[in-house]
């Protein structure tokens, strides 16, 4: 059976330490997974966060998003390099997290848009300072990175699954990985099966699961029973882990565009979302 766990944006827009409660609530609703998305690593309460999962007996991975101060595909090498250090941050708060994962929008400034498709320079800057970091990574721990591809409103970079098992072909580290999020695939893929066969068991590393328009997931449009079936064919492991926002979140509800109102709180959503996919889950597993 697949592994389910719950994203910290949920409860919190900005994790801080007066967020720490939300570990042993993810817990408490079913989740196996917390995933906590860093923002900040610079202010991130390592310490405290790890002591507190490891009280609870919780899985901890991460998320994090680029900005245009750490942009890896900025024309301006002195940013590309604070982005190259960001990231090692980040792999050391991962490995003090005992995370095995660390995915999001971590191969571009999220937002960052030109206007034009990618370019090959761009590519090879990210594709460079990516190798950089995977491999800091890679002398020290088992950690995954992996990248999401995002739909073409928020980055021009990454927006399917097969430009990213290609950016994970030409880092070429082995530990740079996909990461899959429904919310964006139905914008950009042509199919769920495809898209996760297209990674394989090799490529795909982490996946997020979100509704078509950020609602509570099993009442939209996403097709659950392919996804489900596509990852249970290539033995898919890692963890599947709901992603929204608290409804009365500011900057990022700006930032997603999220105007509508789908439940009275982001936990009310993940408690009907976790049990809507966990039954569709079932039967995927009992019938195939």
């Amino acid at each position: 059976m697949f592994k389910f766990g719950v994203d910290s944006f949920i409860w919190s827009e900005h994790f801080s330490e007066k967020d720490l409660w939300i570990i042993a609530k993810a817990k408490e609703l079913g989740f196996e997974v917390l995933d906590i998305a860093i923002a900040h690593p610079e202010t991130f309460p390592t310490r405290a966060v790890r002591e507190k999962a490891r009280d609870t007996g919780i899985e901890i991975v991460t998320t994090t998003t680029l900005n245009e101060k750490t942009n890896i595909i900025s024309p301006d090498p002195k940013i590309r390099a604070n982005g190259v250090e960001s990231l090692k941050r980040l792999v050391d708060i991962n490995i003090e997290l005992d995370s095995k994962i660390l995915g999001g929008v971590n191969y571009a400034a999220w937002g960052y848009l030109t206007g034009k498709p990618r370019t090959e320079q761009e590519w090879e800057w990210s594709v460079s300072c990516m190798r950089k970091v995977a491999q800091y990574a890679k002398d020290k721990t088992d950690l995954v990175i992996a990248v999401e591809p995002v739909n073409r409103f928020e980055t021009h970079f990454l927006n399917i699954a097969e430009d990213a098992v290609m950016y994970c072909k030409d880092v070429d580290t082995g530990n740079v990985k996909v990461h899959l999020d429904t919310f964006h695939m139905i914008r950009e893929e042509t199919s769920f099966k495809e898209a996760v066969k297209t990674c394989g068991k090799e490529y795909l590393g982490y996946v997020h699961l979100g509704e078509n328009n950020r609602g509570i997931p099993g009442t939209g449009l996403v097709p659950w029973k392919e996804l489900f079936k596509a990852l249970k064919d290539i033995g898919y492991t890692a963890p599947l882990v709901l992603e929204s926002f608290d409804p009365k979140f500011e900057e990022l509800n700006r930032l997603c565009a999220i105007w509508r109102k789908f439940a009275d709180s982001g936990e009310e959503l993940a408690i009907r979302g976790l049990g809507n996919l966990k039954a569709v889950a079932t039967k995927v597993w009992r019938n195939t």
